[in-house]
């Protein structure tokens, strides 16, 4: 197994989803624990807590500034990922994969979609920012909700938009809801989150 530390539980029992959740730079395995259990009841929730130390705030992969990544860290720590999430699945052969990242948790979800688009059923994406161009992918059948705020510092809307794009563009069914808000979650995200995950309950 991978070597992160991670917060679980197992849910309602055999076959209930799996939810996966990634926290945002300086959050910790959970900060979305409860919230997961509201917007999906019953889902088994991990929670792996980011490795990666930015002057004490954990995250789940390098930078060298705003919106400068080390790629080579990233490609890296992908890959760690993706292998942590394939074997949880594993593991407990859920009926669906839920993901739900934040920030640099949205990040490393998109990340781990990109390489490997078979593993998530539907994943939500909250105020990501990937500056940089996304390899081909198919993702036919899959679910993708990205949130976001029109005045956000961190994620330019271009980019989120572009991100959007992509996504439909690669065949996965694709929402894009928006607050008139910077990078903060508000509880239009959460409503959206809530609706957007119980169409395949």
């Amino acid at each position: 197994m991978a070597s992160y530390h991670f917060r679980s539980d197992e849910g309602s029992g055999p076959g209930a989803p799996l939810f996966f959740l990634f926290h945002g730079t300086g959050g910790d395995e959970n900060q979305f624990f409860e919230l997961a259990g509201e917007l999906v009841p019953g889902a088994a929730r991990i929670a792996p807590r980011g490795d990666v130390s930015e002057g004490g705030a954990l995250r789940y992969f390098r930078r060298t500034g705003e919106g400068v990544y080390d790629m080579a860290d990233l490609a890296m720590r992908t890959e760690a990922m993706a292998k942590f999430v394939r074997e949880e699945i594993a593991s407990r052969q859920p009926a669906r994969v839920l993901g739900l990242g934040y920030s640099n948790g949205a990040n490393i979800l998109a990340c781990v979609q990109f390489l490997a688009p078979e593993l998530f059923d539907a994943t939500v994406l909250m105020h990501p920012l990937i500056p940089f161009a996304p390899p081909k992918a198919e993702f036919g059948g899959r679910q993708v909700l990205i949130t976001a705020g029109e005045r956000d510092p961190i994620a330019p809307a271009r980019a989120t938009q572009a991100l959007a794009d992509y996504f439909s563009a690669h065949g996965a069914k694709t929402e894009l809801v928006w607050h008139a808000g910077g990078h903060e979650i508000r509880r239009e995200e959460i409503l959206a989150a809530q609706t957007f995950l119980g169409q395949g309950a």
